[in-house]
């Protein structure tokens, strides 16, 4: 019965961190979005803002590679101008 006590102790005490965690955040996301209101307030375009911040999360050769494969899709679109013409 003693492990069945103790695996129920750790199952509530991992699901009690959870919680606390989830707690945490929800308030780091409420904390950021009145950061983006403030740049929002102050003239910034906060859409591109988000784009800036996880292209900064991205190390160089990732964001290297996505814009190479970007550059290929708009060109293969005709969304690009060749710059050879």
């Amino acid at each position: 019965m003693s492990d069945l006590g103790a695996g129920r102790d750790q199952l509530r005490a991992l699901v009690e961190r959870i919680e606390r965690l989830e707690d945490e955040k929800k308030a780091i996301m409420e904390d950021i979005k009145e950061v983006y209101g403030e740049a929002k307030g102050n003239g910034f375009d906060t859409k591109i803002l988000r784009q800036v911040v996880r292209i900064r999360k991205q190390d160089k050769s990732e964001r290297m590679e996505q814009e190479a494969i970007l550059d290929t899709y708009l060109h293969a679109l005709g969304m690009v101008p060749d710059l050879e013409s």
